[in-house]
């Protein structure tokens, strides 16, 4: 079947695609050399073709990937000498007019410190106007824009307004002039167009009717299926959907389109309709959805992607479908050349792709093993999908999920039919939010069955496991996938790789789960690897139960070493100030394990982190208790004393003073003391040294990730054997000092480092505490 497809324009696109790249990656410079050897080489082609019929197809890339390799020099040309590329890379001050291609999205990962990312949000424009170091700038060219949310947070595509701020570089491999950064509100706003503002006024009735009449996590799924709003979406749901690979529901894709568009044409098939009807229809619904979702380039690229897929599965043009992706992939890069390094498009191209030329084989190979029609097509769309994205995805987050395809198998039904009814809330909801409540409703059911999939998918164990990231880990995946592809096309070969299937699925993977080395028994504090924030594990002495001590920056790794810890309750989770890098994984850890209370200490600032602690403690029935200097607590094998802050000092801090206003816990454990102590600083360390209390600990916790700013005076009066220091790989604050390691070095305490060991667990030994890292029993050391 595959050797019956047309794959004449398959050549032309993959050339199209690579003088694309070479040119947004190399500079303007090589692809004007293509371009020029593409015109010297095109005159001996076209006189080969009456000879060769074949060299027709050469001419025909030789002359795509001309115009291609033309257009995108003359384009990076053009950026290169934009005088606002010319001054970012000085920082200057420029005021600009600009027009917002994109409304702003709060900028996801990880926080720190006071500042959460979500307060700063990624806004696209084109640029109109504007003066630069007194210059009047020409206008044409597109920036990105780094603005606070909330100046910005109401503003939406179509709409013009003057912004000042410093200029720098863009990022590589896109055709855009400047980053601008911009640190005030927008002045001399325009209004939008009326179809953007209708469009908008759509989305804000779909997020209200799903707040009304749906829970939490469905309220957040549903905008992320009908147009790929995932900002109200919970972070453990969030994790759950990446780890079960299921997160291209909530991105606007072929398949949204697809769903929209196949439903219109099934409802003027049943009123009778003809073909020409039946077509301006579909064409009508896949323009609103583009109006709806907005033109940005994503959605445009899956309104193509989604006419594709209709045109191979809905309609069965097998034959045409494949020169008709092509086409469009030559399309959208000559038109908007940017996308030749966005990873949403080469996964949407590589899906259809796998669509097209490896599902209807596959589906009629297990048709003919007398599989019936619906389950064959349910289990080789997903696998098709899955088998050729697999690669992209794991070079994008150096991960490789195991359940993808099953996922997928049980969650595909009830997409469609969620789509369908999140679509109709949304044009039903200026009308009637009653009528579109009902539809919100009839959603409901498929979209807690979506959520509860993910979420068991997510805790098979062993549902994904690590694969090098980048070009090598992706190509590397794609060569074992295609030799595996051909491989199984011989019967013993197939009867080898089930075989060793069932091994992996009944011995490898419960072995590896059980039996991997961690959590190594017996330890009484983890220091858990959580990037550049803190986040520690003491074990209570009661089974599968902890007391946690900071959740990290992350919304989900504090989760996943508790995972990996075997942690089913959290008796106690203590969050030693309301940093970002210490309190942001705490919705995911709730979300996913049991917690029977969250202290916090007595400065309840910043403002908004306390909100979002409570928030999510009510979301979750987690009661919020103040832990203060002077109490203890106490479990069969751990005791909690407090020694910090002094609450009288505590009310007189402000935000800027949550550092020295961390909670500091001596925990005595079976491994010894150990001295917990957020990120105090100087002055709270000196009020500790001259409180007189004992701080004499087998461990410290470092402060601060091992700031410069901690005391040789503090460091001498706790004299660990065992100093850790939960610091992020690579980060940008210079963390740890190498005067506070080499300080504790030369005292002969050992220091622990969770960028350089991973996670640290801590375990009594003969002679004091000892220590193991992750995975390695080699690390294994006695103090």
């Amino acid at each position: 079947m595959i050797a019956r497809l047309d794959l004449r324009l398959v050549p032309a696109a993959l050339g199209v695609w690579a003088v694309t790249l070479t040119g947004l990656l190399a500079g303007w410079v090589p692809a004007a050399v293509v371009a020029l050897l593409a015109l010297l080489a095109a005159p001996l082609v076209w006189k080969a073709v009456s000879a060769r019929p074949v060299a027709r197809g050469a001419l025909v890339v030789l002359l795509l990937a001309g115009v291609a390799a033309t257009g995108i020099a003359v384009r990076v040309h053009a950026v290169e000498h934009h005088p606002v590329r010319l001054a970012a890379g000085h920082a200057e001050r420029a005021t600009l007019r600009v027009t917002l291609t994109s409304a702003p999205t709060p900028l996801r990962g990880a926080s720190f410190g006071a500042r959460r990312a979500a307060d700063r949000s990624l806004v696209r424009a084109e640029l109109q106007a504007g003066e630069l170091a007194g210059r009047r700038v020409l206008a044409g060219g597109a920036v990105v824009l780094l603005v606070p949310t909330a100046q910005w947070r109401n503003l939406i595509a179509g709409q013009q307004m003057t912004a000042t701020g410093k200029v720098s570089p863009p990022r590589a491999g896109e055709l855009t002039v400047a980053a601008f950064q911009v640190f005030g509100p927008p002045a001399d706003v325009a209004v939008a167009p009326g179809w953007q503002r209708v469009a908008e006024d759509l989305r804000d009735g779909l997020r209200r009717v799903s707040a009304d009449v749906l829970g939490p996590a469905a309220a957040g799924l549903l905008p992320g299926l009908v147009v790929g709003d995932t900002g109200r979406l919970p972070p453990e749901v969030e994790q759950n959907f990446e780890t079960a690979g299921l997160s291209h529901l909530t991105a606007v894709s072929g398949a949204n389109l697809a769903i929209v568009c196949g439903a219109v044409l099934v409802l003027l098939h049943l009123v009778g309709a003809g073909p020409v009807m039946s077509a301006v229809g579909a064409g009508a619904a896949l323009v609103g959805f583009v109006v709806l979702a907005g033109p940005e380039p994503s959605v445009l690229r899956a309104a193509v992607m989604g006419a594709i897929t209709l045109l191979a599965l809905v309609l069965g043009r097998q034959r045409s479908a494949l020169p008709a992706l092509s086409a469009s992939v030559i399309g959208l890069l000559l038109l908007l050349p940017d996308m030749a390094t966005s990873a949403g498009f080469a996964l949407s191209v590589a899906a259809t792709a796998g669509l097209v030329l490896l599902a209807p084989v596959w589906s009629s190979a297990l048709r003919a093993r007398g599989v019936p029609i619906g389950l064959a097509e349910a289990i080789a769309v997903p696998l098709a999908a899955h088998v050729v994205t697999a690669p992209l995805i794991a070079a994008l987050s150096g991960e490789v999920s195991l359940v993808a395809v099953p996922a997928n198998m049980l969650a595909g039904p009830v997409v469609a039919p969620a789509t369908v009814f999140g679509v109709l809330a949304t044009v039903v909801a200026p009308v009637s939010t009653w009528v579109a409540g009902v539809f919100g409703r009839l959603a409901a059911p498929e979209l807690e069955w979506i959520i509860l999939v993910a979420e068991r998918a997510a805790a098979v164990p062993g549902a994904a496991f690590d694969w090098p990231s980048g070009t090598v880990g992706g190509l590397a995946l794609a060569v074992i996938a295609a030799v595996g592809l051909i491989a199984l096309r011989g019967k013993r070969i197939r009867l080898v790789f089930a075989v060793g299937l069932l091994l992996v699925v009944l011995v490898v993977v419960p072995v590896r789960t059980v039996l991997p080395g961690w959590p190594v028994p017996g330890w009484s504090m983890v220091a858990c690897d959580v990037g550049q924030g803190d986040g520690l594990v003491l074990a209570t002495g009661r089974q599968d139960e902890a007391v946690v001590v900071d959740t990290g920056p992350d919304p989900q790794r504090a989760a996943e070493c508790l995972r990996r810890l075997g942690i089913r309750r959290i008796s106690l989770a203590v969050l030693t100030h309301l940093h970002a890098d210490h309190v942001s994984g705490l919705a995911a850890l709730m979300g996913k394990i049991p917690v029977d209370a969250v202290a916090i200490g007595p400065l309840r600032e910043p403002a908004w982190a306390m909100d979002d602690v409570a928030r999510d403690a009510r979301a979750h029935r987690v009661p919020v208790v103040p832990l203060l200097s002077g109490q203890r607590a106490a479990w069969p094998g751990l005791v909690l004393d407090v020694l910090g802050p002094d609450p009288a000092l505590a009310r007189t801090q402000s935000a800027d003073d949550a550092n020295d206003a961390s909670i500091v816990l001596l925990a005595t454990t079976p491994a010894g003391r150990v001295l917990l102590t957020g990120d105090v600083e100087l002055p709270g360390q000196g009020r500790l040294v001259s409180s007189g209390a004992d701080l004499r600990a087998d461990v410290l916790k470092v402060p601060h990730h091992g700031s410069r700013y901690t005391a040789p005076r503090f460091l001498q009066a706790v004299r660990p054997r065992l100093a850790v220091i939960s610091v992020g790989a690579g980060n940008t604050y210079g963390h740890p000092s190498p005067f506070i390691v080499d300080n504790l070095t030369r005292a002969g305490t050992k220091v622990l480092r969770t960028d350089q060991e991973g996670d640290i667990a801590i375990l009594p030994g003969p002679q004091g505490p000892r220590y193991v890292a992750r995975g390695d029993p080699l690390r294994a050391g006695e103090s």
